[in-house]
């Protein structure tokens, strides 16, 4: 088999673009299989060499996917106060209608009609947590080759790392392969 890595810093490829995931970094993988059997691939067998001592666990699609979804879900709200009321959440409307101190709504855009796309149909946007899971490098038997992405979380600085090597581990009947990403 042969494995193909690239390192994608904080990126993540989308259909339709992609996606920054600034707590993760991110290895696009692609395996291809020379042999007739197929061959079971797991993100379990990769891990993320730093510095040729930090070691990082690729971590599920889902952790991306909430992260990206919901940045603040792994931080405890803070609530602080001195004297006076305390006002938790924003206020949910104005103190009277036609309150000039609140914002006024933004107008809707116009939708464009077919005539004016020449009867292209416009795709709806996946959900974030189906475009990591797209994105992903697919798990289970594979027969000639696959490609994805794998998350290592990460909360140092880029500037830090010198040295990046992704190890790919399919058990203790074959060797460990190493591919030198930075």
């Amino acid at each position: 088999m042969e494995i193909g890595a690239e390192y994608l810093v904080h990126s993540i490829p989308g259909e339709r673009g992609g996606y920054f995931a600034k707590e993760y970094l991110v290895v696009e993988v692609a395996i291809f299989s020379a042999a007739k059997e197929s061959l079971k691939i797991s993100s379990g067998q990769f891990t993320l060499r730093i510095n040729k001592k930090s070691v990082l666990l690729a971590q599920s699609p889902g952790m991306v996917a909430a992260a990206l979804k919901y940045p603040d879900w792994e931080q405890r709200p803070q609530m602080t106060a001195q004297a006076g009321p305390l006002i938790y959440g924003a206020p949910q409307g104005g103190r009277f209608p036609g309150d000039p101190t609140q914002p006024r709504p933004l107008p809707t855009p116009r939708v464009p009609d077919q005539t004016d796309s020449g009867n292209v149909e416009k795709q709806p946007n996946l959900p974030i947590e189906e475009a990591i899971a797209l994105a992903a490098l697919p798990e289970g038997p594979i027969a000639e080759h696959v490609r994805g992405c794998l998350f290592f979380r990460f909360e140092g600085k880029l500037k830090s790392i010198k040295s990046l090597d992704l190890i790919y581990d399919a058990g203790p009947t074959a060797p460990k392969a190493t591919i030198q990403l930075l």
